[in-house]
């Protein structure tokens, strides 16, 4: 499979980062290289300096410094993460503090030659809540709010890149291997179009 740099969007706690493990662990076994970037990855060298208890709102300035750490690791994989590896992003966007997320990373998968997979993973606001609450994403320092689910689908559904090369998928009721394997199908069609 051709190079590919992944953006698996969705709201917090639907399973990025669970489906993004799966596609590495998929990709490896095919003996491809895979880096995921998840987004805590990026926010938790700045989460981890302030109080954080995972529900409550953070500081509004602290996503200027995260946009500094982002705009780092952004660079790295453009420039010095090398071509041939798989890079998979993870990321809550809102459609409002980061619309430059998506040109950007097309952008950054262009200089490296890569196809751009943008996946917009979907998932019931009941099921949604029993994800967001895992001890694991404690631990990430993630969003535990499990009322967090139900105030964004209020709003409506995830934000929409509208790419040419995007895949929307529901996860409600599909594992993550599942996932992984419809992601890494349509990646194939995409890059042989």
């Amino acid at each position: 499979m051709s190079p590919a740099l992944y953006l698996l969007t969705g709201f917090p706690g639907t399973g990025k980062l669970t489906v993004a493990r799966a596609m590495a662990a998929q990709l490896e076994a095919a003996g491809q290289t895979v880096r995921i970037v998840d987004n805590h990855w990026i926010n938790n060298p700045i989460f981890g300096l302030i109080a954080q208890d995972g529900v409550t709102p953070l500081p509004p300035a602290v996503w200027d410094r995260v946009g500094e750490v982002a705009a780092a690791v952004v660079s790295t994989v453009e420039t010095i993460t090398p071509a041939h590896w798989h890079v998979i992003f993870t990321a809550y966007l809102d459609g409002e503090s980061d619309t430059g997320t998506v040109p950007r990373l097309e952008a950054v998968a262009a200089a490296r030659g890569s196809i751009f997979v943008p996946v917009r993973l979907l998932c019931d606001p009941a099921e949604n809540a029993k994800r967001i609450v895992s001890l694991e994403r404690r631990g990430l320092l993630k969003s535990v709010d499990p009322v967090e689910p139900y105030r964004l689908a209020d709003k409506g559904p995830p934000y929409d890149p509208q790419h040419g090369n995007q895949m929307d998928l529901d996860i409600t009721a599909l594992d993550p291997e599942g996932a992984a394997a419809l992601i890494l199908q349509h990646t194939a069609a995409v890059g042989s179009r």
